[in-house]
């Protein structure tokens, strides 16, 4: 029996470094790490010890003979990984620690963003002994995507907030949320009190198509129909128009993918997650069946992963078509050979009454979006697909058509945008920066997206963090980073913004969605509008006291309730 990795895989390589045998691959020193869809476990040199699983923050590896029906396709997937055989050494080698020139005194450093990014330089930070790490963010809460852009379906992957909650409890960190760098606080400012300024901030901005008509009401983002959805304040009142029997996504990325499954599940599958309440009441009343998603390229040449494809067919509520893509053509990567596989399978299933379905239709273009007051259609071309240099890239054909439809997101690419004071770089919408180290900017560090542009998982930012953080050790020890200018920086944040959340505050944000989602047999209810949340970030303990009872009656997560309790304890 071996262990077997599923398609929740984060990709942080806890259980690289876990695993006795160096059997899950690859590692963070291959060339292959950073491209790689998820981890493989080796079926001939696991020994089936289980240390991975403790490792994984996940849930994603399972031990072969536990696997769900769904979880089955990824017996072969792991195995394929590793049927060529991979040269490397009896354990996977680890990077070891610079540690902090204690002779330096403390170091403080802020960082900008509270996604994974930021999280996991914050953990590297809070290895070494004597560093403060405050965390800003403008938003009332914490997490980044993992709150707002993970769909409410895939709770596996969510979970690893358990991580991140960790790394609050650490001594020397602290949150300074609903605090806008660039509006209430500047660039310079937080380099005054702190040695060092790290920017998470993301790739947050969607790319345009370009095209006639896109502006009109019934054209928007799948990242802002993502954030709807999750309960992102920015977009919980958004007015998103369901009335269409079919709805048009351009792209086939995993983003892509994710929209099409929410617009084709069944409302009851979502009411047991912490979908927003206004999403789940319009998703309840949608008109849609059928979602279209539009791919430049052929089917080999799609954005959307392996693991992703294979939890979107192991669905037996939707169906699956695909449309303008030769399925049977021979390639030579193996993980390719498994999505053209995947898919022809999906099509060959029969269609089930009663079931919404998801169209593939590769080798197609949008031209123009048509609509007077709102959409009602897109204008699409068939590709020819020409092969350059190994490259295959579509051509625009004369054969055109219309897809009728009152409903085009459009998810293709996303980039970041500029913080006031700091270097950018508008052709990769990166900030430019050498190993983390932006250039030109003493003192100001990058990580994430918005120093390697939108590439990767959510476990891909540990290892980009590590990187970062290293440099900025390394800086701090040759004296390079300036000593703060001014102390008390809670105490700054508080006189700009008075209603700023710390950890107290977002531990009680997080008490009140969990308690309201427990009376709903959901993993919580999420606030979406500022104020509420404010609201909830003030409460005391009468209502962590609300959470222990209820909790306790109903046996949820106890282990969370304890660490909370733990910690409001100790920040109160």
């Amino acid at each position: 029996m071996s262990h077997v990795v599923t398609q929740a895989c984060c990709g942080d390589a806890s259980c690289v470094f876990a695993c006795p045998v160096n059997a899950i691959h690859p590692t963070p020193d291959e060339a292959d790490f950073g491209l790689a869809e998820m981890l493989y476990v080796d079926p001939v040199s696991c020994v089936d010890c289980g240390a991975c699983v403790s490792a994984c923050p996940v849930g994603a590896i399972v031990p072969d003979t536990k696997l769900q029906e769904a979880q089955l396709p990824f017996v072969e997937v792991n195995a394929l990984f590793h049927g060529a055989g991979r040269e490397h050494p009896a354990q996977a080698p680890v990077t070891p620690i610079l540690a902090k020139d204690p002779s330096r005194g403390g170091l403080r450093v802020a960082i900008v963003g509270s996604g994974p990014a930021a999280l996991y330089a914050a953990d590297e930070l809070l290895k070494r002994p004597g560093v403060d790490v405050t965390v800003v963010d403008r938003l009332p809460t914490p997490y980044g995507l993992v709150r707002a852009g993970v769909a409410p379906d895939h709770q596996h992957t969510k979970a690893i907030d358990e991580l991140f909650r960790q790394v609050e409890d650490q001594p020397g960190f602290a949150y300074a949320l609903n605090v806008e760098v660039g509006a209430d606080v500047t660039h310079d400012e937080l380099l005054e009190h702190h040695h060092a300024v790290v920017y998470a901030t993301g790739a947050s901005q969607d790319r345009v198509l370009g095209l006639s008509g896109e502006q009109l009401p019934g054209s928007a983002t799948a990242t802002d129909f993502v954030a709807w959805y999750n309960g992102h304040p920015d977009h919980a009142g958004d007015d998103v128009d369901l009335s269409s029997e079919r709805a048009v996504i351009v792209g086939n990325g995993n983003v892509a993918l994710d929209v099409a499954r929410i617009l084709a599940t069944h409302p009851t599958r979502l009411v047991s997650t912490d979908i927003a309440d206004h999403a789940l009441a319009a998703l309840r009343e949608s008109a849609v069946r059928e979602v279209v998603l539009l791919g430049r390229r052929g089917a080999a040449e799609a954005a959307f992963t392996l693991p992703e494809l294979i939890g979107l067919l192991g669905r037996d509520d939707i169906d699956i078509a695909v449309e303008g893509a030769d399925l049977t053509r021979p390639v030579e990567d193996v993980m390719i050979g498994q999505k053209l596989s995947a898919l022809r399978a999906a099509v060959a299933r029969p269609a089930r009454e009663g079931n919404r379905r998801i169209v593939f239709r590769f080798a197609t273009s949008p031209v123009e979006l048509l609509g007077d007051d709102r959409v009602t259609g897109v204008r699409v071309c068939r590709n020819e697909l020409v092969t350059d240099d190994g490259i295959v890239r579509p051509v625009p054909t004369d054969d055109v058509m219309t897809i009728e439809t009152g409903l085009v997101l459009r998810s293709i690419g996303y980039r970041g945008v500029p913080v006031a004071g700091v270097p950018f770089d508008e052709e990769t919408g990166t900030i430019p920066h050498a190993g983390g180290r932006v250039n030109g900017s003493a003192g100001t560090y990058v990580v994430g997206w918005i120093k390697r542009g939108p590439t990767g998982f959510i476990g891909t930012n540990k290892t980009c963090a590590q990187e970062t953080v290293e440099h900025l050790i390394a800086d701090f020890n040759a004296g390079l980073l300036a000593d703060p200018s001014r102390d008390g920086f809670a105490a700054f944040v508080r006189s700009r913004v008075p209603d700023h959340v710390d950890v107290r505050g977002w531990r009680a944000i997080d008490r009140a969605e969990r308690l309201d989602g427990a009376r709903q047999g959901r993993p919580r209810r999420k606030l979406t509008r500022v104020g509420d949340l404010l609201g909830a970030a003030a409460s005391g303990p009468e209502e962590r006291r609300r959470w222990r009872d209820l909790a306790r009656r109903r046996g949820v997560r106890p282990a969370v309730v304890h660490r909370v309790e733990a910690s409001s304890s100790r920040v109160d």
